[in-house]
């Protein structure tokens, strides 16, 4: 039994060539009698080119006409040319071992000794041959094969099992190690699969590292210093249907507010709230499709108007360190005017370029979620955004924003919420004092990417603010119930993706921070000017760094107050 197997393993080269033999017979008879062959049209101002038509060929089963010598049949062939049979394929003289056929000639003939030479020593590999000549060639092997297998052969001798059964011996203790081997990983792998953390949760994660400094603060009583602060976020992401995701963010940071140093909080950077390096939950959402064209954002912590619709700058990326080095360069800071809170909301696209999302919040974190009088999700503090985003073509954005909000005395007091976003003049952030406020505002951005390498942006905001209570100092009525101001803020942003290598971002901005034009109470006197440069360079994938400089012409909207410089040096790992 052994031998018999042997030798079909040692055969299979001979046996393939049959097959190959049948097969060619069996293509001959499917082959089609006339092929066309269609060419491109040419833009050309000459007539159109025809299709070239091969003429019709005999089919491959009927005998072909080789040409001179004209050859009748194979007893002729055998006739003027007799084939001699060698031993070994080194006896043919045009076979080179860097032949593609080499090795197949070489089996055939020192194996089986089934294929002849001619009588001057060639092979005469690149000839043609008629369909007689491969069967007789195919002849020669099958008989070769037949008498090798025949009972008795030693074409396999014992000495040849007798070297392999030696060696199945002294493998045996190296084959039993590997078993052992194999069976240790497996069970390690069930112990993983059996503890591991979630199949269907990942780890986001963010640190950051900044060193800033602030020169010409405005006098508050106390000088600012240079400062390193850090900054930790770990987003777990886990989705149950490959569609949905769920995210729960921790967050931990030392990171100060320079605006309470520099005297406003034009100067504020990004990041810059701080926890005391204690972790707390920092954002919560679930978010799931609806239908093919619609999207639920359902958010339960930390949630801003901004992620319910896009703020169409090309530096904003979503609280990550890695665009703007300020606050007030994020975004339209009108995104701002809610808060961060639970709720929910929703976008459908009608088509690819036009889109409309919605979406509304209970502002400060907890207050959704406090059964206090004025608190609750509909009877505090409140955001509500409608964005209608239009995209005429892929490089062009532009969004439409109508933002209505509703501000407690108490948050404002607290300075849980700002008119201003947190990012304007002290009389921008309350224009009426430490009142009840509702906000009605306007927003327009735009985006523009003129190359891959340059994305024009801007936005206008304007909100219009009304007192809800009047609103006293120390006794002295200071405003009245329905006082209105009017709040306005703009801003350029130029974005150089890809800035010297891929990966990299430079970034300009230049605006107006959140000003009061117009205000039954008090107005801004001048008009500041924000300045903003930086550019952020990815030493790899995971690790970047960022400088950046930022400039405040005339701070806080007074033109008496010395320019102040902003800087910051940053550095930003994400795994």
């Amino acid at each position: 039994m052994h031998k018999v197997l042997w030798r079909l393993l040692l055969i299979s080269p001979a046996i393939l060539i049959s097959l190959l033999g049948v097969s060619m017979a069996t293509i001959a008879e499917e082959s089609p009698k006339k092929l066309q062959i269609l060419e491109l049209p040419i833009k050309s101002e000459e007539s159109a080119i025809e299709p070239a038509v091969i003429e019709e060929m005999p089919a491959l089963n009927e005998p072909l006409n080789l040409g001179s010598p004209q050859v009748e049949n194979v007893e002729t062939l055998v006739k003027n040319q007799e084939m001699e049979q060698v031993t070994s394929v080194s006896q043919l003289s045009d076979v080179q071992p860097t032949d593609w056929a080499f090795q197949a000639l070489q089996n055939l003939v020192e194996r089986y000794g089934c294929i002849a030479g001619y009588p001057d020593g060639t092979f005469r590999g690149n000839r043609a041959i008629t369909r007689y000549e491969f069967a007789a060639g195919l002849n020669a092997c099958l008989e070769a094969i037949t008498q090798l297998i025949q009972p008795g052969e030693d074409f396999v001798t014992q000495e040849d099992l007798a070297i392999l059964n030696r060696l199945l011996e002294e493998f045996q203790g190296e084959l039993a190690t590997l078993r052992g081997r194999i069976d240790a990983l497996e069970a390690r792998t069930s112990e993983l699969e059996a503890n591991q953390f979630s199949t269907t949760t990942k780890l986001v994660g963010e640190v950051v590292f900044a060193a800033s400094d602030i020169i010409g603060e405005i006098d508050t009583g106390r000088n600012a210093v240079p400062t390193l602060s850090e900054r930790v976020r770990l987003n777990f992401i886990t989705s149950f249907t490959g569609q949905d995701s769920l995210l729960v963010r921790l967050y931990a940071s030392n990171t100060p507010n320079l605006g309470a140093a520099a005297g406003t909080n034009m100067a504020r950077l990004h990041p810059d709230r701080g926890t005391g390096n204690n972790f707390d939950i920092d954002l919560g959402w679930y978010n799931f499709p609806l239908g093919d064209k619609g999207n639920v954002l359902i958010e339960f912590a930390g949630g801003k108007l901004d992620d319910f619709a896009p703020s169409l700058n090309a530096l904003d990326y979503g609280g990550a360190a890695l665009g703007t080095i300020s606050q007030f360069g994020q975004r339209n800071p009108i995104y701002r005017l809610s808060g961060a809170g639970v709720g929910a909301g929703a976008t459908y696209n009608f088509s690819k370029s036009l889109g409309l999302s919605l979406g509304y919040l209970a502002g400060n974190y907890l207050s959704g979620g406090d059964p206090s009088p004025k608190r609750g999700f509909f009877n505090g503090t409140f955001g509500a955004i409608a964005q209608l985003t239009v995209q005429p073509t892929e490089n062009i954005g532009l969004g439409l924003t109508y933002v209505r909000s509703y501000f407690t005395g108490e948050d404002v007091a607290n300075n849980n919420v700002s008119t201003a976003g947190g990012v304007g003049s002290s009389l921008a952030e309350k224009p009426f004092g430490d009142v009840a406020t509702s906000l009605d505002s306007y927003g327009v951005e735009a985006t523009w990417r003129l190359s891959p390498r340059f994305v024009l942006g801007g936005w206008v905001g304007r909100t219009e603010a009304t007192a809800q209570n009047n609103a006293f100092s120390n006794g002295v009525r200071v405003a009245n119930q329905g006082d209105d101001a009017t709040i306005l803020n703009w801003a350029l942003t130029l974005a150089f993706p890809d800035l010297g290598k891929e990966g990299n971002l430079g970034g300009i901005v230049v605006g107006m921070p959140p000003k009061i034009t117009n205000s039954d109470v008090a107005e801004d006197e001048d008009s500041s000017l924000h300045l903003e440069a930086f550019y952020r360079y990815q030493i790899t994938d995971n690790i970047g760094i960022t400088p950046g400089l930022m400039v405040i012409l005339d701070p806080e909207h007074n033109s008496e107050n010395k320019t102040m410089y902003v800087g910051t040096l940053r550095t930003t790992f994400t795994f």
